[in-house]
């Protein structure tokens, strides 16, 4: 097969199937007398497989999952697999906490932190599911603003202070523009919540059409873990 009829039907480009060949995520391509790359069902299956997995789950674990396919690695391909279907699991739980938080004056239904008023940076992040290097980063564009500990000088994080990094880190999932996040952030402490909750439930559609984006995904493994198989690869 020609690259251009594999290309015209994922709808991509033919530069973009030399990237994955270069990327070393195909089976090695043979090349006909005249030097044009001969590509076979199993290539298309491959090529088929990476987009479909992009769809849902990013060239990152592409670039991982599909050498291991290679490789005849089918278990540690489906593990990542499944490891990143649990943190989108993660992820809908951090944002549907969110749209149920964005209802409360005040963070005060947290099992485990109710009787505290305070929250060092790590605590912060495991209840928000997001890293301390984000909440600091945060921090740095204002979006934030921790008071200190009188003695021992640490940052400390309110329940306010959390509420606000769970809405950060779901409208960031919608809107990459940290101005339209602090816009979200001034209707928040005017009380005018309508805005950031249509960004949480936006959030929430997104996650649920990547769910279905990594089941057509995992499908189109499975086609190509066949097509191995039939060749007894």
């Amino acid at each position: 097969m020609k690259g251009i009829e594999i290309a015209k039907r994922l709808k991509i480009s033919t530069s973009a199937l030399r990237h994955y060949e270069s990327w070393g995520i195909i089976p090695k391509v043979e090349r006909a007398a005249n030097g044009y790359r001969v590509y076979t069902k199993e290539h298309e299956a491959y090529f088929q497989c990476i987009r479909a997995l992009n769809a849902g789950f990013g060239l990152d674990l592409v670039r991982e999952v599909m050498p291991r396919v290679m490789n005849r690695e089918k278990l540690e391909a489906l593990w990542l697999i499944n490891k990143e279907q649990v943190n989108l699991y993660g992820e809908k739980q951090a944002v549907q906490k969110t749209v149920e938080l964005l209802d409360l004056e005040e963070l005060t239904n947290l099992p485990k932190y109710t009787d505290k008023a305070w929250f060092m940076i790590g605590e912060a992040a495991r209840i928000a599911k997001v890293s301390t290097s984000s909440i600091r980063h945060w921090e740095k564009e204002g979006l934030i603003k921790p008071e200190r500990h009188i003695e021992s000088g640490f940052r400390v994080y309110s329940p306010s202070d959390i509420r606000k990094v769970l809405v950060i880190r779901t409208v960031q999932r919608v809107a990459y523009s940290l101005d339209i996040v602090r816009e979200i952030l001034v209707e928040l402490d005017n009380h005018n919540i309508a805005q950031a909750k249509e960004m949480a439930l936006q959030a929430l559609q997104y996650i649920d059409h990547r769910l279905v984006e990594q089941v057509r995904g995992i499908a189109s493994l499975h086609n190509l873990f066949e097509v191995c198989s039939a060749k007894g690869l």
